[in-house]
């Protein structure tokens, strides 16, 4: 998310570029860092774990490599509409969000493509043995994760009209947390894109009201990892209690 927002907003402040490939520039940032993820655990056997934090490191390092440790002001107004518009007074991230989930809903649950997702998810011996070429898929749902983190950047850096290289920090926590609530099973198998925009409205809504309360963020982050464990303590729960029935 931090190196697609420094990408973005490099190429439209110090390269010059036009609003519509710098945002092109975002999306590919997040998509290439994904890309890689894929290519290393599925050719060079990387655990996921290890190359996704890895990832998190390198992708920070090259963020504030590219803008030399500090952000990138000065965005054209195109790219800041997308984080400030408000057309027919909803904003521009809201109607993306929304967009972006019923884009994310219908690939899930009505294709191919989705019922693969989650059978990869539930029992990859079992899709290999259905004819699923679990690596190419699996490759592409790392590059779509990339590509919808820097979207996120994208979002977040024309909110903030700069190219911030700290953005994101501890988001991971957040998304996870949201997913987990949203009813996604974290071994794989069970998802739901409508329950994951109500958990991360549920997050949105718990950070707000303790920023409003004017808890501390160190208290804020216990407060989010303390809801992470209770919530797959509570999934963990129930599939144990059904498969006792």
């Amino acid at each position: 998310m931090g190196l697609a927002g420094v990408a973005g907003a490099f190429a439209a402040v110090n390269l010059g570029l036009p609003s519509v490939l710098a945002v092109i520039a975002c999306i590919l940032a997040g998509a290439i860092a994904g890309y890689i993820n894929g290519q290393l655990v599925t050719r060079a056997f990387v655990p996921a774990f290890i190359v996704t934090l890895g990832m998190l490191g390198l992708a920070r390092g090259l963020a504030l490599v590219i803008s030399q440790g500090r952000a990138i002001y000065g965005l054209p107004p195109e790219i800041v509409y997308i984080g400030q518009g408000r057309p027919f007074g909803i904003p521009m991230p809201v109607i993306i969000f929304v967009l972006t989930a019923i884009v994310a809903h219908a690939v899930l649950a009505y294709t191919r493509f989705g019922r693969h997702t989650l059978a990869l998810g539930d029992s990859e011996g079992a899709a290999r043995a259905a004819g699923i070429r679990v690596d190419h898929h699996r490759r592409i749902i790392y590059t779509l994760s990339g590509a919808l983190a820097g979207l996120a950047g994208l979002l977040f850096t024309a909110r903030v009209n700069a190219g911030d290289p700290t953005a994101g920090i501890n988001y991971e926590l957040t998304a996870i947390t949201a997913a987990i609530i949203g009813g996604t099973n974290l071994f794989g198998g069970r998802a739901s894109i409508l329950g994951t925009m109500i958990g991360a409205l549920i997050m949105g809504v718990l950070q707000n009201g303790l920023t409003l309360l004017a808890v501390q963020s160190y208290y804020q982050q216990m407060a989010i990892g303390a809801v992470l464990i209770l919530a797959v303590f509570i999934d963990q729960y129930q599939v144990r209690k059904e498969s006792r029935v």
